[in-house]
């Protein structure tokens, strides 16, 4: 079992699904409202343990009700929450309207953003033994560049999912084992908004893995050359956590090798989007072996 620890948010997804998004200062009529767990962070880790990894959780909620919900939802995965703390401020929410496949999503930090440094260096001893760290930026830039510094100490890959992006300092990007940005992701974090996907991806050789929806994904190999790995074929009922899953399975079966790992990531984001929500339509192991072998 690969031994994978993600660091990141931890949030309570409202869904709303209508027929269609409403315009500026419209009022529609919603069709469904679902709380369902959520946050980056959770999401992968979930998708990372039902691919078989062996997971640790580090994050925050907090002392309320949707933090009780979402710690006893990551323990029924068989996600090892211990490095998961209480903070003085509201469990993070995720504000998401569903329609046609496609999702518009506003997030409250709360307690994800009181995920500080000394919370990392609690964590050593369980971020030294992991085969792959997983991270995201939902969570504050010091912490993140707190995890690469003790992942670099130890050597330990980390794949770093840069949404919502930002612009990001160089040195932080070099310590990557891998960075996952779809494309507008990745023109932000290099500061270049507006370029072309072929333009950017030579920029960081043999780091960038970027993710295009239904097409599939690239890696940017060290020797300058470019690996597409298509998209799956599916209904699309719900986008909602696909990259997620891509992710977690990136993670999972990274030590299969980069391209395999690819190819299993996109099946995984395929099998995701075909059904409602982002935990709930995360496949598992056995499903994602039986769609790729069919």
């Amino acid at each position: 079992m690969t031994k994978v620890v993600v660091v990141g948010s931890i949030n309570m997804d409202l869904v709303v699904v209508t027929d269609r998004f409403p315009a500026p200062g419209e009022t529609i009529s919603g069709e469904r409202f679902l709380t369902v767990p959520g946050g980056k962070g959770a999401n992968q880790a979930v998708a990372a343990s039902r691919l078989g990894a062996s997971v640790s959780m580090v994050g925050k909620v907090g002392r309320d009700a949707f933090g009780d919900e979402l710690l006893a939802g990551l323990q029924r995965e068989g996600i090892d929450t211990r490095h998961v703390g209480r903070a003085e401020v509201a469990t993070g929410v995720a504000l998401i309207t569903v329609s046609g496949g496609e999702n518009s999503i506003v997030v409250v930090p709360g307690a994800n953003h009181a995920l500080l440094p000394a919370d990392i260096a609690a964590a050593e001893p369980q971020l030294a033994a992991a085969d792959v760290i997983l991270t995201q930026l939902e969570i504050p830039l010091a912490t993140v560049q707190a995890l690469l510094q003790l992942a670099a100490r130890h050597r330990v890959p980390v794949i770093l999912n840069p949404a919502p992006a930002q612009p990001l300092p160089a040195d932080l990007l070099q310590r990557c084992a891998l960075i996952t940005p779809n494309e507008h992701e990745l023109a932000t974090v290099l500061g270049r908004p507006g370029a072309e996907m072929a333009s950017l991806l030579p920029l960081l050789p043999g780091k960038v893995v970027m993710t295009h929806g239904k097409h599939g994904a690239w890696h940017a190999r060290a020797d300058g050359s470019l690996h597409h790995q298509p998209g799956f074929a599916v209904q699309a009922v719900d986008s909602t956590g696909a990259g997620d899953t891509f992710n977690g399975a990136l993670a999972t079966f990274l030590p299969l090798g980069l391209e395999a790992a690819l190819r299993h990531a996109a099946a995984a984001g395929a099998l995701a989007v075909t059904r409602l929500g982002a935990q709930g339509g995360m496949p598992r192991r056995d499903e994602l072996l039986a769609f790729m072998s069919s």
